[in-house]
């Protein structure tokens, strides 16, 4: 039954995903181990849409380790839990509340003696900042418990970049790129510190070849001088070139405008076409986020529930008053259009 349940949810969030960015790209997947215990590793720009891009693009059924605030209603619980979500309690939560990591970080080392896949983001928390931020030391705890109680065990880490075009825009682009195994046993010293900076430092510097990171230095100088140049940010790798260099000899990228005016066109029409979903997300749902890092997953969310249902009473409406097959190509051009708009 829990297969089934996460097959179905998988099956539809990945249709989701589809409608949702215009471009989804893999890199190197085949990197995660199949037969063994791994935690991937991930930096952490968009929210929940990190973990579902993850979780809709294994082929494994992974578990993630979410901030505890999210698991606060007993309905939002149950359904994270049963998506194989942990909650995972930070110090913001309250001194009291960190003992729960314990039992947490125990089922973690079971979930990855058993050889599953456990996600984590270890910077601990998300941000639009295209760079890497220094990483908490929750998931070499997890590491070096998991060692502890089973020594002979081959943990594997996987280094996860995510990569947005534009994480506020819609649509958006996204390129993920899984970096090479690495055996944690490697990093088994002596004294247990050094291995924690070494295993952090190593996870840092892996992430970071992975997704664009631009120094904490002159940070939003360079932002914008890389927006000036219009650069791929799918493609990690050249644009860390880019600023190594001194932005000298980057490639810059030349935008279509007709391209540009005819999906502000399609866009419009798909508007038009979705208005209650559209004024519920704009006037509702849109002024009562509070950090833009929730904003792609907010519209996600609207894409999947609300715009489904509102299309199905219309279509259902518009049969019962004019004709079903009246309501059966409206159906078809409003996907046409949400398709010219997000994919052209």
């Amino acid at each position: 039954m829990k297969s089934i349940w996460l097959f179905s949810v998988r099956a539809y969030l990945r249709i989701g995903m589809f409608f949702y960015f215009k471009r989804i790209e893999l890199h190197n997947i085949e990197n995660i181990p199949k037969t063994k215990g791994v935690l991937l590793l991930a930096n952490h720009q968009n929210a929940l849409l990190d973990a579902l891009l993850i979780a809709t693009k294994c082929d494994h059924y992974a578990y993630f380790l979410t901030r505890a605030a999210v698991f606060k209603k007993k309905f939002v619980s149950l359904i994270l839990k049963s998506l194989q979500m942990l909650p995972v309690y930070r110090l913001r939560d309250g001194w009291n509340t960190l003992s729960n990591n314990n039992a947490i970080f125990e089922t973690c080392t079971e979930l990855l003696y058993n050889n599953e896949i456990v996600v984590i983001f270890p910077e601990g928390s998300h941000n639009l900042a295209r760079r890497v931020r220094p990483l908490s030391k929750g998931f070499t705890r997890i590491v070096f418990d998991t060692l502890e109680k089973y020594p002979n065990l081959d943990l594997q880490l996987v280094p996860i970049g995510l990569n947005f075009q534009d994480v506020i825009k819609f649509p958006d682009e996204v390129a993920i790129y899984f970096g090479e195994p690495i055996a944690a046993k490697d990093f088994i010293l002596e004294n247990k510190n050094e291995s924690v900076v070494n295993l952090k430092a190593k996870i840092q510097s892996e992430i970071s070849k992975l997704t664009t990171n631009i120094p904490m230095e002159n940070y939003d100088d360079h932002l914008r001088t890389l927006k000036g140049l219009n650069v791929d940010f799918l493609n990690p790798q050249k644009v860390n070139d880019c600023i190594s260099n001194n932005f000298i000899g980057c490639k810059i990228n030349h935008k279509t405008r007709w391209t540009k005016w005819l999906q502000f066109y399609f866009k419009l029409l798909m508007i038009a076409s979705l208005i209650l979903p559209y004024v519920i997300w704009k006037l509702m749902i849109f002024p009562k986020i509070e950090e833009p890092e929730f904003i792609s997953t907010f519209r996600f969310a609207v894409a999947v529930t609300l715009v489904p249902v509102y299309l199905l009473l219309l279509v259902f409406v518009i049969g019962l008053l004019v004709s079903f097959k009246i309501a059966l190509t409206f159906l078809f051009v409003v996907f046409v259009l949400v398709l010219l708009t997000v994919k052209l």
